[in-house]
């Protein structure tokens, strides 16, 4: 995700989370229409064209090994273990720090993401929002204000302080962004199977935080920050219903491998990763698990052209 600190248009390649990690350092912190089968019928005669938007979730900063370094892309990102395991024709467009306004117009040096599709595109992922609503510099935000009350949760009072919440406001602003990608998505690629992929689970779903110099969060802003990234996943579940796709709960099979695990369990990283990926971000681990979650929707029913 993207935003919050600031990043210069210049940089807007570079993941929001490895924004992040520079900005933790300096704190001394360190659908539904016709589609194609996913398994491309296994018959040689059809093999499913299949486009990959998004932002860092979906491209996997950092995590080995980076086959795009503009856009911080692995090779063992959700799309291409999707890909690879349904034998789909992959071109993969997704790019670290994206917003819904990259997919129809230039990121930096980057095309729009809009231009791989056309009319014979058979499958389209999409993970997108999480930059419009500025998650990481809430993250940033958070770090931040966690030495003024480390049992408390500064972050929560700052964000509510002035009468309404300021990532619920930014969640809902984002909403018709989203409703406007699937329209643009479908009206591109009009025989695509359109599926949304939600975020992992970042923090405790218990609410239970971990508090530490790699995790520089207030214990009462575990519970706050979780309940704002199940907002967004509801949104863009309710987006997807209205727009014609399909939605991937990635959270449900991440749930206990959040960054407050231990490193042998975890699949999202801390703000000092000790596995390579992106400050908060999925692992390899975690883009497995985000695959097998894409996978168990896509199997549900067999497609055809």
């Amino acid at each position: 995700m993207r935003r919050l600190l600031t990043v210069p248009t210049a940089r807007r390649s570079l993941t929001a989370g490895a924004a992040l990690l520079a900005g933790v350092s300096a704190l001394a912190l360190a659908g539904t229409s016709s589609a194609s089968a996913a398994d491309a019928r296994h018959d040689g005669r059809h093999r499913v064209d299949y486009v990959a938007l998004g932002d860092s979730y979906a491209s996997a900063p950092l995590v080995p090994t980076q086959v795009d370094s503009t856009c911080l892309r692995s090779d063992q990102n959700y799309a291409s273990l999707v890909a690879r395991s349904s034998r789909a024709a992959l071109t993969d467009v997704t790019c670290s720090g994206a917003t819904t306004a990259d997919l129809t117009a230039p990121q930096g040096a980057v095309p729009p993401q809009f231009d791989a599709l056309n009319r014979g595109t058979d499958l389209v992922t999409v993970t997108i929002g999480g930059n419009d609503i500025g998650f990481s510099t809430v993250l940033g935000t958070c770090a931040k204000l966690s030495a003024s009350d480390p049992a408390g949760a500064p972050c929560r009072s700052y964000l509510t302080g002035q009468g309404s919440d300021q990532v619920s406001d930014a969640v809902a602003r984002t909403a018709p962004k989203i409703a406007d990608v699937l329209r643009g998505i479908h009206r591109r690629a009009p025989h695509a199977r359109v599926v949304v992929v939600g975020y992992p689970d970042l923090f405790p779903d218990s609410g239970v935080g971990c508090t530490s110099a790699k995790v520089p969060l207030a214990a009462g802003d575990f519970s706050y920050l979780r309940d704002k990234e199940k907002e967004l996943n509801g949104m863009l579940a309710r987006q997807a219903r209205r727009g014609g796709a399909e939605y991937v709960n990635t959270y449900a099979p991440t749930v206990g491998h959040d960054l407050c695990q231990p490193v042998e369990r975890r699949w999202i990283e801390t703000f000092a990763p000790e596995t390579p990926a992106a400050p908060v971000h999925p692992n390899a681990s975690g883009e497995r698990a985000m695959a097998g979650a894409v996978q168990r929707v896509l199997t549900r029913h067999w497609w055809h052209r």
